[in-house]
């Protein structure tokens, strides 16, 4: 491995792959965040992205995934998320 970890679970193989993980880790890796070719945190910190436009990708990701009857409210909390992004930065523009 090129690359020393910060903890054992983000270790990635040289070809930037990363390690075989359990399917069922509910802390470090959930099934509603691991259905695609990435993690949905991998994402949003290769983007370095703040804390409401990660969150909002967070919930766009997992809505209906984790609880499927929860769809309308995943996709409510990211537009929630996006509206105080929005708002942040339109009070930094009259500052």
């Amino acid at each position: 491995m090129n690359h020393i970890p910060e903890f054992p679970f983000m270790a990635q193989r040289a070809e930037g792959e990363r390690e075989h993980r359990e399917a069922s880790d509910p802390v470090s890796h959930p099934a509603h965040y691991t259905d695609g070719k990435i993690e949905v945190i991998d994402f949003i910190e290769d983007k370095g992205l703040n804390f409401h436009r990660g969150n909002a990708v967070k919930y766009i990701a997992r809505a209906g995934k984790k609880d499927p009857t929860k769809e309308i409210e995943d996709l409510k909390k990211a537009r929630w998320y996006l509206d105080r992004e929005i708002n942040r930065m339109e009070k930094e523009k009259k500052v």
